[in-house]
């Protein structure tokens, strides 16, 4: 395969999985010109797209109808071989023990390999351990006989979405790039420069994989920082809100995170722990990532333990209290609640006897996830329903939500965002 196809806008591009990674892949080779085939085991899913309609809160209908044309939603695997350029985007969860689990990356591979065909290109993005392209994929595709950098081309790209962020989008968000081989590196290069802004190439797939966990790390373990000192200064009586927009003034040598109730969303609360568990391998401890991962995997019980203080306080006892959790979704206004810390509160809550509603105007219903199964739906939110509640825990701090009518309606807020900033006797920080 000749990079110049890719150069040309001549491919056709294969997305697998059509999530919050893979379909905005999908529209954006849309947007260059490129004919695309998306790939997903969910029949629902690959119906609804091909009628043009989303599941994604910031991709409006709109945007899937106007390539329409271009673009085809399937199940059926088979037609793997019509693409020129595979990209796989599938999900990496982490086992109960914190292991690495790829059996949909391993999956994806054997269902590729089974039609891999000579010039196509595959790549990877789905965060993962370094070495994983070559140890994991390469392996399989080199069992159909073909070889990598002569008769197929092996990339590793890790996603960098950012679901909800208006000021970077796939275009934009410079890719990094590593090859199995120079020619392999050559074709993934080529292949991103034709949608991507700034395509930034490395010297392996391995250097690429540690990229995209290094941010992440970065993230967690200054997350986990500030959720630490929250927890001190909260016992000293100091805002720590206050400290961090104080210690935002300095203009170099700081950067700003922000506590919350604990880490959620798709990457930050599993990647470390690919590096973690890789680090094994090498007798290497790793004990900012385990300790940033205690931390931060503590914050829901303080959350709890926060809110049953406080209700004791007002001589209620959480057994039968009446709690309103605002907001489901792991960060402010998107539409996605993968790995929300707001699912272990209502477990927590629930398991002490409170009874427990939600209110979140991007999830009107809760959908099952790998780990939770609840059975809830967003309650109506209004100043008469506000003082229905003992306690009102703001988890989620969409800038939606009209703080100063919930303070004055609810008779206690525990507020996890520093959302209320003005000082008041029914607010407690946690």
């Amino acid at each position: 395969m000749k990079p110049r196809i890719f150069r040309e806008k001549g491919a056709k591009v294969g997305v697998i999985g059509l999530g919050y990674v893979g379909l905005p892949l999908v529209l954006r080779f849309c947007e260059e010109g490129f004919r695309v085939l998306g790939f997903d085991v969910d029949p629902t899913k690959v119906e609804r797209l091909n009628r043009g309609e989303s599941y994604i809160g910031h991709i409006p209908d709109e945007r899937l109808r106007k390539f329409k044309a271009r673009s085809q939603a399937t199940t059926d695997m088979d037609r793997l071989g019509e693409a020129d350029a595979i990209l796989i985007c599938v999900p990496t969860p982490l086992t109960e023990r914190r292991e690495p689990d790829l059996k949909y990356v391993r999956k994806t591979a054997e269902e590729v390999s089974q039609r891999l065909r000579s010039g196509q290109l595959v790549c990877l993005e789905s965060t993962t351990y370094p070495g994983t392209t070559r140890e994991v994929l390469l392996p399989i595709l080199e069992g159909t006989g073909l070889k990598v950098g002569r008769d197929f081309h092996l990339v590793y790209s890790p996603e960098r979405e950012d679901p909800g962020n208006p000021r970077f989008t796939t275009k934009t968000i410079p890719k990094l790039v590593g090859g199995v081989t120079p020619r392999c590196l050559e074709a993934g290069v080529a292949l991103y420069s034709a949608v991507v802004e700034k395509v930034v190439p490395v010297s392996s797939p391995e250097v690429a994989e540690a990229a995209k966990l290094l941010e992440n790390i970065y993230r967690a373990v200054n997350i986990a920082l500030v959720n630490e000192l929250k927890m001190l200064f909260d016992r000293m009586g100091i805002d720590i809100w206050e400290v961090i927009e104080a210690a935002k003034t300095k203009p170099f040598g700081f950067q700003a995170f922000y506590p919350g109730p604990g880490l959620g969303g798709h990457c930050i609360p599993i990647d470390p722990f690919y590096l973690s568990w890789k680090a094994k391998e090498y007798d290497c401890p790793t004990k900012f990532i385990e300790l940033a991962g205690e931390v931060n995997t503590y914050m829901p019980y303080y959350v709890v333990q926060k809110t049953i203080d406080a209700l004791n306080d007002r001589g209620k006892s959480i057994r039968g209290a009446r709690v309103l959790i605002l907001g489901v979704a792991y960060k402010r206004d998107v539409d996605d609640m993968r790995g929300s810390p707001a699912l272990k509160i209502i477990k927590l809550l629930s398991d002490r006897g409170a009874l427990v509603e939600y209110h979140d105007p991007y999830i009107p219903q809760m959908p099952p996830t790998r780990k939770y199964r609840f059975d809830m739906r967003s309650i109506s939110l209004d100043e008469a329903k506000l003082r229905e509640y003992d306690v009102v825990i703001v988890v989620t701090d969409h800038t939606i939500y009209d703080y100063d009518r919930i303070l004055r309606s609810a008779s206690l807020v525990v507020d996890t965002r520093g959302a209320i900033r003005r000082a008041s006797d029914k607010v407690v920080r946690a």
